[in-house]
C-alpha cells in the first residue's frame, strides 16, 4: 500500500476537510482512475475488504453456501453443546 500526505495536494486536502465522510472520485480526462473513501480508524477492515484473496474466500464461501446450504444458529449451538438462545 502506498500513502500520500494530503497536504501534498492542496485541492484534495481542502475537499477532505469539508467532505470527509463522502467518497471522492478522482478522474483523468473524464475517466475514473481512483476513489478516495473515508477510512475513519478502521483502516485494516478497509484494506481487507478490497484484498483479492479475501474476496476469493468470500466468493468461494457464498458458492458453497448456495450449493450445500448452511446451518441455523440453533443447529450450531446444539452441535457445540450450548443451550438454546432465549
Amino acid at each position: 500500500m502506498k500513502t500520500l500526505d494530503v497536504t501534498a495536494v492542496p485541492e484534495l486536502a481542502l475537499h477532505l476537510q469539508s467532505h470527509a465522510q463522502e467518497p471522492l472520485l478522482l478522474t483523468r480526462d473524464g475517466h475514473a482512475v481512483a476513489a478516495v473513501v473515508p477510512a475513519d480508524d478502521d483502516v485494516e477492515s478497509l484494506l481487507l475488504s478490497i484484498h483479492p484473496q479475501f474476496q476469493a474466500i468470500l466468493e468461494r464461501s457464498q458458492k458453497r453456501l448456495e450449493a450445500e446450504g448452511g446451518m441455523s444458529s440453533a443447529d450450531i449451538r446444539a452441535t457445540l453443546g450450548l443451550p438454546p438462545r432465549l
